[in-house]
């Protein structure tokens, strides 16, 4: 694993605490998704997930569902999207992260997997349904090719089970709001601050990110500080919806960005 210091996703933990932003690859199109991945960045986004679509996202609620189908109906698959994003390797200047189930990448291959998520610039990957301690060879593949392997942990992991996934993260701990899917509701776990504090008492020095369930500028202001970092992503793509054609989604990707933004305050940095 990629020591604290030089990690490129934890880099962006060290003076302030990022936003980081969801869509889904594909969705509408995988040609708006190169649009929309500079927007997004020029807006505020520190780091930036992109969404594998997949038939049958169980971490996800309605929202992203709508969006993985809208990508595959375009003809998204994760080669073509491996393809766009290797376009955008030397536009932008935030880490990409690739989110996704584990079918998909093991039906690509996983080593296969790695070796082009690296040459994508791929920084991180996300993958809800692998747990710890699955016998998969994708997380060695994965150190191979120097991208991070970030993890999940909900508020109903065990003490054990924490410092388990926390010692097997890299770049940050991503900590789950509330427990269901994501956009499913939005009531965020009531007892977040403890919940986070025993989190952060098995990860240490390991950044905490927050999400599911962060839908705007009132939330962030109430969790702010809480977690190390901020994470978006259903109420991001639903307002990316309202937009009648690509430059206005691109507008309204711009414009709630920049809201969450002025939700994060100089206050806020660590």
């Amino acid at each position: 694993m990629s020591k604290l210091k030089d990690n490129i996703i934890a880099q962006q933990f060290k003076d302030k605490k990022p936003l980081i932003t969801y869509i889904c690859g594909g969705d509408p199109n995988l040609a708006l998704t190169e649009k929309l991945i500079p927007c997004l960045a020029e807006a505020g986004s520190d780091l930036i997930e992109v969404g594998i679509p997949f038939s049958d996202p169980l971490a996800d609620g309605p929202v992203i569902q709508a969006a993985a189908q809208r990508a595959l109906q375009s003809g998204t698959t994760l080669k073509k999207l491996l393809i766009s994003l290797e376009k955008l390797r030397d536009k932008i200047d935030v880490p990409l992260i690739l989110m996704g189930y584990y079918n998909s990448i093991l039906n690509f291959g996983e080593e296969r997997f790695a070796r082009a998520a690296r040459k994508a610039g791929i920084a991180g990957v996300i993958i809800p349904d692998l747990p710890v301690d699955a016998a998969a060879k994708l997380p060695v593949y994965l150190a191979e090719e120097e991208i991070s392997q970030i993890r999940l942990v909900t508020p109903n992991t065990s003490r054990q089970r924490l410092q388990q996934i926390a010692s097997q993260s890299e770049g940050f701990l991503y900590c789950v709001a509330l427990l269901g899917t994501t956009g499913a509701n939005d009531q965020i776990y009531p007892e977040l601050k403890g919940y986070l504090d025993r989190v952060r008492q098995a990860a240490g020095k390991l950044p905490l990110g927050l999400g599911f369930g962060i839908d705007g500028p009132e939330k962030v202001k109430k969790i702010i500080d809480y977690p190390d970092g901020i994470i978006i992503g259903s109420a991001l793509i639903e307002t990316i919806q309202t937009g009648g054609d690509e430059a206005e989604m691109l507008a309204k990707a711009a414009e709630f960005i920049e809201s969450i933004k002025a939700a994060m305050p100089a206050a806020a940095v660590k």
